[in-house]
């Protein structure tokens, strides 16, 4: 099984979300959910992927964590 950063994603209830997206990251989305589900199960929706991704973006963003121990006035250089 490919080592994929997102584990298995918990059973909450969804939520509604109204996104734009590049073709490119749609497909990109659509192939991990398919490297994400269990061997012969159905593929995991990539509406289902966004939020544990960005979640997990957040989480491991060392700058935005720094900036927000800082307070609100510290900015962020990308």
């Amino acid at each position: 099984m490919t080592k994929l950063k997102l584990g298995r994603l918990s059973d909450d209830k969804p939520v509604k979300l109204t996104v734009e997206l590049p073709a490119d990251l749609h497909r990109s989305l659509v192939d991990y959910g398919r490297l994400l589900a269990d061997p012969g199960a159905p593929p995991v929706d990539p509406v289902r992927l966004i939020v544990p991704m960005l979640e997990r973006f957040i989480a491991t963003d060392r700058g935005f964590a720094k900036a927000r121990r800082s307070g609100p006035a510290t900015k962020v250089s990308v």
